[in-house]
């Protein structure tokens, strides 16, 4: 006869034990959204689990939710040149014209902190009430730092002048107000754009190459985006128009071999709201949509403003693209997911 008080402490043991196993394989199960674990071990983990066609919405500005992975749906695109904007009450300060016109770059830091505040309340706000809208974000496209020269262009007002150094002093600062000084997490992302050369006619913007010697790209057009990335923004934004031949949205040089390789960028590519679709159809620089997707996935865009990047499985389907190359773009997006707590 089995002793009663054995069999109950046995019994409790083996709760206990498969309570412990439940909980691991359930912890293991979520592996990606284990905050102790390596950004990396949970890109992996996350990736894996993913279909095509999950991994494909992630790389657009609209990406909805997937409730089976516990990601949130999440707009990317949110604004903030001189306060939060279109979503909801904030503060409104000068224009980045007025601002630069100060020379006051640790005023800008201020009142860039000032509306980071305002714009993670905003959110935290948003996210409790289960709302994930457009402009709602924590990723603000901002800011602009194209240098202003040419008058027939319609939006000086959202840059810092005309002068490349002082745009960069201004940039640096307003990038560090609005991501904060955590160590591992970002308070919001900052995006540089619209790299680059792009301040010339607004009505041809869209099919309009920039030809720039070397000595004006490293002189007047790229020391502000350089300052940027050394400021460490999050993410970098693609002209509409092209650059010495190649669209900015695919343009090797500009994209790999300067922003990725020479200045070290890590952070995020992503387009201007509809360029994707401009290097095939404005610039005419390949043969179909699908096309212009694949290439600025392999030359460097992460993100689409717009939804190209839905042909993507057709790119892959036509030999244009695999779903390493996918993988590659995508696993940018999730770091700043994390570090920016999304996921």
């Amino acid at each position: 006869m089995v002793n009663k008080p054995y069999f109950r402490t046995t019994w409790i043991s083996c709760m206990l034990f498969c309570g412990i196993c439940f909980s691991a394989a359930a912890q293991d199960t979520l592996a990606f959204l284990n905050p102790s674990l390596p950004i990396d071990t949970r890109i992996r983990d996350l990736l894996h689990r993913m279909t095509l066609q999950e991994k494909v919405s992630q790389m657009q500005n609209a990406s909805p939710a997937v409730p089976r992975l516990h990601i949130p749906a999440y707009n990317w695109w949110s604004e903030a040149l001189h306060g939060v904007a279109r979503s909801g009450v904030a503060t409104v300060f000068p224009e980045p014209i007025g601002l630069a016109a100060s020379f006051d770059d640790s005023l800008e830091y201020e009142i860039a902190t000032a509306i980071s505040d305002e714009a993670r309340a905003m959110y935290n706000a948003a996210a409790a009430r289960n709302r994930y809208e457009q402009y709602g974000g924590l990723t603000f496209w901002t800011p602009n730092i194209n240098i202003f020269r040419d008058p027939r262009w319609g939006r000086g007002q959202e840059t810092y002048g005309e002068d490349p150094y002082l745009t960069g002093r201004m940039a640096t600062a307003f990038i560090r107000g609005m991501q904060g000084n955590d160590p591992r997490y970002l308070k919001t992302a900052a995006c540089a754009k619209h790299f680059v050369v792009h301040s010339g006619p607004e009505g041809l913007r869209h099919e309009f190459d920039a030809r720039a010697s070397l000595h004006d790209l490293y002189d007047t057009y790229l020391p502000a985006f350089h300052a940027a990335v050394k400021a460490g923004v999050e993410a970098v934004m693609c002209a509409y128009n092209s650059t010495n031949g190649e669209p900015c949205c695919a343009n090797t040089y500009l994209l790999d071999t300067v922003l990725r390789k020479d200045w070290g960028f890590r952070g995020h590519v992503v387009s201007d709201c509809g360029a994707i679709n401009d290097i095939y159809a404005g610039h005419h620089y390949v043969k179909s949509e699908a096309a212009a997707a694949a290439i600025a996935v392999k030359r460097g865009v992460n993100l689409d403003c717009g939804n190209e990047y839905a042909l993507i499985p057709e790119a892959i389907q036509q030999g244009l693209l695999t779903e390493a190359d996918v993988d590659s773009a995508l696993s940018t997006i999730i770091t700043h997911a994390i570090q920016a707590g999304i996921i």
